[in-house]
């Protein structure tokens, strides 16, 4: 089997993740890893093992994947505590969540269903046969390359018209998108609540109902998301005055209704300020106030936020103190996991492995995820030279900033050069051939 030779402090963070595994198969880990930095053409567990190597014994990896899918949330524990240790991040910590389906062909895959297809393409279909996955992921903001997606954990979403056989062979029960982004916001805020940080979730308007939000809260994080332009909102309930008693529970929600279109319509109350949102400095017209919220169980900040075209769009926050820099960044910073899912499928090939058993699906989606956070953790503090070469491109633009790509090629290149060079060594290549090496794993990579 082929062995290749990693960065140090990318083998150590490796060992680490697959310390939690059974000792029989935690060197399976770094394998499958590799295996998939290196894979080539159509991204199946077959050029997986082809990358290392892999021919008699293939069958060891299969069962490896099988036990590994229910001991993901153990291995994303340890990620978690590798992302606190190795980057500077702030006491507030940000985490995007969001829901992806990946393409699935075949009969007989366990946890496939019909789900709507967020990108249709030039044939417009609306749905996809596949499987869904409802995956957290960690933002953080890189000094030169803005907001990055850590992907640590997800959870396959399967519906209730699917999951008979589930239950029939492993049990599994049924739970909503909502349950399962719940489970895992509670499971984030323990491990965070030990570090010190206090948690801010940002999702899509999708997941701002009652049942996520009343359980993110009670979990203590603080949740930023987009606000449907007929919520029921109300006003903020009056204090009572001094030396006024009323009989029962003072009020939560106020008497009166507010309608976001006549406020967004109204000229007053209307600021101008500039805000970073997507790299660069952006100056909004916003309008912003406190109101109360049945689904987030009271009292909310709410932003208005006008566009070019004169539309509006309204966001909230479950943090009444949270200022408009702090919300209108979260939400621009949420797109660093619609970057995720586009690396992990165009980049490593996500949701092409041909897989049957649904815990192998789970851990091929989980090997994804972690490659693609290991790679951002290793390119983290490298400079933009040694990550992208444009010198082969003249027509590209020398600033832009590398690609989730670019990082895997330059880590390819690394561990083929070291590899080459503890060779030429050895053998005491002449200089010539060693150049002609060099060219050689530089196309490789």
């Amino acid at each position: 089997m082929a062995t290749w030779q990693l960065p140090a402090e990318l083998s150590s963070w490796i060992a680490s993740l697959a310390a939690v595994l059974d000792a029989r198969i935690e060197r399976r880990l770094r394998s499958m890893l590799v295996g998939l930095l290196f894979a080539r053409g159509r991204r199946t567990i077959t050029s997986w093992l082809r990358a290392i190597g892999v021919r008699r014994q293939y069958e060891d990896y299969y069962y490896f994947l099988g036990s590994l899918g229910r001991k993901c949330e153990s291995v994303a524990s340890v990620l978690v505590r590798l992302i606190l240790r190795q980057l500077p991040l702030p006491e507030r910590v940000l985490f995007a969540l969001d829901d992806t389906p990946t393409k699935r062909y075949g009969p007989k895959i366990e946890g496939a269903g019909i789900h709507h297809n967020p990108t249709p393409g030039p044939a417009g279909a609306k749905f996809l046969y596949g499987h869904n996955w409802v995956t957290l992921a960690a933002v953080v903001r890189h000094p030169r390359c803005g907001a990055i997606g850590l992907p640590v954990l997800a959870r396959l979403y399967v519906r209730a018209k699917d999951i008979w056989l589930l239950q029939l062979l492993y049990g599994w029960k049924f739970r909503t998108k909502l349950q399962l982004a719940g489970e895992m916001v509670e499971w984030l805020a323990r491990w965070l609540k030990y570090a010190g940080k206090s948690l801010w979730i940002v999702t899509d308007g999708a997941y701002a109902k009652r049942p996520f939000l009343r359980r993110a809260q009670a979990a203590g994080a603080t949740v930023v998301s987009r606000l449907r332009k007929d919520a029921a909102l109300f006003n903020v309930p009056a204090p009572p005055r001094r030396g006024e008693r009323r009989r029962g529970r003072p009020r939560k929600y106020g008497p009166q209704r507010i309608d976001l279109a006549k406020r967004a319509g109204q000229s007053r109350s209307w600021q101008s300020d500039t805000f970073c949102l997507y790299g660069r400095e952006t100056t909004k017209c916003f309008k912003t106030f406190l109101a109360t919220y049945p689904p987030a169980a009271g009292l909310i900040r709410v932003v208005l936020v006008k566009n070019e075209d004169e539309s509006w769009v309204a966001y909230f926050c479950t943090d009444s103190n949270a200022s408009v820099t702090e919300i209108l960044e979260a939400v621009a910073d949420r797109s660093a996991i619609e970057q995720v899912f586009h690396d992990v499928k165009e980049v490593h090939g996500a949701g092409q492995q041909q897989l049957r058993n649904v815990w192998a699906n789970v851990a091929a989606w989980h090997l994804v995820l972690w490659l693609h956070t290991l790679v951002e953790l290793w390119a983290w503090s490298r400079k933009q030279v040694s990550l992208c070469d444009r010198r082969a491109s003249p027509w590209d633009d020398p600033a832009r900033r590398p690609s989730h790509a670019d990082r895997c090629k330059a880590l390819r290149h690394e561990c083929l050069e070291t590899e080459f060079t503890r060779h030429a060594a050895a053998a005491r290549w002449k200089p010539k051939f060693r150049a002609f090496v060099q060219r050689l794993a530089q196309r490789a990579a």
